[in-house]
């Protein structure tokens, strides 16, 4: 299956019909690192919330026609920074309708998760991320390869009920730092 950029898959997001699943692998990602508001973050300021961001109109709007957006992220113990950004970032999503929920990486490898992130789109299709050694995603590999959507099934509906609400664990993050 050959890599395509993502600027290709974005439709994705707004075509789809009933949900979208994201599983998140990664202990951070070079685009959080390169933005202002995660330099920011490292200076011990709050993100502010961006309701009015290109992301969160959409997520309203499907969310308005019924679909629904929802994401498990992967935590170490503790989490990195990139990690911790995500989580405090995340309370925009989740007010834009987005339901994000944090599983830790040992529970994750125990359970038997990818190692890889993806996008599930109607149990029908999977957008799988290529990233390198810098965070940085390098491609989309996109199919509808009944073993592959089986799997990333698989991996939503095992991950789902293991993880935490991020809010709850940004909490318990944020009180021990």
């Amino acid at each position: 299956m050959p890599l395509v950029p993502f600027e290709e898959i974005t439709h994705l997001f707004a075509d789809f019909e009933h949900a979208a699943f994201r599983l998140e692998t990664r202990r951070g990602y070079a685009t959080d690192r390169a933005g202002e508001r995660f330099k920011a973050f490292l200076r011990g300021i709050d993100p502010q919330p961006v309701p009015g961001n290109a992301w969160n109109t959409n997520v309203r709007e499907k969310a308005a026609q019924g679909a629904h957006f929802s994401r498990v992220r992967i935590v170490d113990d503790p989490p990195t920074d990139g990690q911790r950004f995500l989580m405090a970032t995340a309370s925009s999503n989740v007010a834009a309708g987005e339901d994000i929920r944090v599983l830790s990486r040992y529970v994750a490898e125990s359970a038997g998760l990818p190692d890889y992130d993806f996008w599930l789109f109607d149990s029908r299709l999977v957008a799988r991320f290529h990233i390198d050694e810098t965070d940085t995603t390098v491609g989309v590999e996109v199919t509808d390869d009944p073993t592959e959507v089986l799997a990333a099934c698989r991996a939503r509906d095992t991950a789902w009920p293991l993880a935490t609400p991020s809010a709850t664990v940004w909490a318990q993050v944020r009180s021990s730092v």
